[in-house]
C-alpha cells in the first residue's frame, strides 16, 4: 500500500472504532455515512479502489456498502 492508502485505512478504522459501540450493523452504516458526508471525493475514490488489507471488519463493511450504492 502507498502512504496515502495507509492513511486512508487508518482514518477509516478510527471512524469505525468510534461507532463500534453501537453494534456492527449500525457501525457499518454510520461509518459509510461519515465517509460519504465528510471525505473529499478523491479520498473516497482512493479507498474504494485501493487494497482492503488492514481495514477492520466494520470499516471493510462500510467500504463494501459504499461500493454497492449507486
Amino acid at each position: 500500500m502507498s502512504g496515502t492508502q495507509d492513511r486512508l485505512v487508518y482514518m477509516a478504522n478510527q471512524i469505525a472504532r468510534n461507532f463500534a459501540v453501537q453494534g456492527e450493523a449500525v457501525a457499518i452504516a454510520a461509518t459509510a455515512r461519515h465517509i460519504l458526508d465528510f471525505w473529499d471525493p478523491r479520498m473516497r475514490e482512493a479507498i474504494l479502489a485501493g487494497d482492503r488489507a488492514g481495514l477492520s471488519d466494520i470499516a471493510a463493511g462500510a467500504i463494501a456498502r459504499l461500493q454497492a450504492s449507486p
